[in-house]
């Protein structure tokens, strides 16, 4: 009996004690997920937090926030900053953003930023010193296009009608406040009742970067006339030493930007104008013609140069009353700084290349050569 009751208590511990194990391990498995379930929790929350911090703060903020950084500002006072001036949600996390790119080299500068950028545009504005963002969409106008030809591009690109456009830009309210904002641009010379559109020319061609989806008419011709404006104003002395104004340049540039085919010929056509003009002779440039017509000839016949308009370069000596197309960067220039040469005549050949003459004998063989 008594090994019998001693094999009873040994067996009864023993199931104890796989009792004991068995809620040891529910405790243990249960502690385990528990633990794993905050840990979850926790890392996506983190995951979420740091999320959070390398997007924009706000996408859709339209506020700009003029932000100063001083010089010799280090990335922790930068980050600081921008999180003090609602930039950015949490300056650690742009700080290590920054670090783990290997970011740290930033301008000095006055910026206007916004919550919608992210961390990475805001690292390539202070890196370069200029505002930098990813653009909603682009509107290229090439060199050479009329008000109506760049009205079409801006239909294309936006909710913008083309006559919409042309109806603002050619309100004489707003043309008076053209003037008014832009006044060593724009002068009364565009107010010329030969003047067919005042802003003609004016519009500078270039691709421009616009971070709205619809921005309004007077936003994008704005940023066309400050680019005009931006790109004339290193001829400013230029101008007054020789007591011409910027509506002559862009005048002058206009025909040389409608008459070139490649980038050397537009210091040489410049050289033309400038000998028919010391000469009193007429410059007789076909996209005049064309201007005067309203609308493109594809080839310029001894009718189409009847027409009794100031536009018509072969009826009319001088500059046309304003410029008959938009005039890029290097038209500009050439105006400014034509080649020295004696020519008088030139045309543009079958084979798309512009040839010159200082004889109309020499001329005339041109055309025989490369045109008959």
């Amino acid at each position: 009996m008594e090994n019998g009751s001693k094999k009873e208590i040994m067996f009864e511990r023993m199931r104890e004690k796989k009792k004991e194990v068995k809620i040891v391990r529910r405790i243990v498995l249960a502690i385990t997920l528990f633990v794993l379930l905050i840990g979850g929790i926790g890392g996506l929350v983190a995951y979420k937090f740091v999320q959070s911090g390398i997007h924009a703060y706000d996408p859709d903020s339209e506020e700009i926030v003029e932000v100063e950084i001083p010089i010799g500002s280090g990335l922790s006072f930068i980050s600081k900053k921008l999180e003090e001036e609602g930039i950015i949600k949490n300056a650690r996390l742009f700080k290590y953003y920054a670090k783990f790119n290997n970011e740290s080299s930033f301008q000095a500068g006055t910026y206007e930023l916004s919550k919608s950028m992210t961390p990475d545009e805001l690292i390539q504005s202070l890196k370069t010193g200029k505002v930098y963002r990813e653009p909603v969409f682009t509107l290229a106008i090439p060199e050479g296009l009329t008000l109506e030809q760049i009205a079409d591009v801006v239909e294309k690109k936006t909710n913008i009608q083309s006559k919409d456009f042309l109806a603002y830009i050619n309100n004489p309210e707003n043309v008076d406040k053209f003037i008014e904002k832009y006044p060593l641009l724009i002068t009364e010379e565009i107010k010329n009742e030969a003047v067919k559109f005042p802003l003609e020319g004016y519009l500078f061609p270039a691709t421009y970067a616009f971070y709205e989806e619809s921005p309004s008419v007077q936003e994008i011709i704005d940023e066309m006339l400050q680019a005009m404006s931006t790109n004339v104003t290193p001829y400013f002395e230029y101008l007054e030493e020789n007591e011409k104004s910027p509506h002559w340049l862009l005048t002058f540039a206009s025909l040389l930007e409608k008459e070139a085919t490649v980038q050397s010929d537009r210091e040489t056509i410049a050289s033309v104008f400038y000998n028919r003009l010391n000469v009193d002779m007429p410059l007789q440039t076909d996209p005049t013609v064309a201007y005067a017509h309203g609308e493109h000839l594809d080839r310029t016949l001894y009718k189409d140069l009847e027409i009794d308009d100031p536009y018509n370069t072969y009826k009319y000596k001088g500059l046309p009353p304003g410029p008959i197309a938009g005039p890029g960067k290097s038209s500009i220039d050439a105006v400014v700084d034509p080649s020295n040469t004696k020519y008088i005549y030139f045309l543009a050949g079958k084979d798309g290349v512009n040839h010159f003459a200082e004889t109309y004998e020499e001329h005339l063989s041109n055309r025989d050569k490369y045109i008959d």
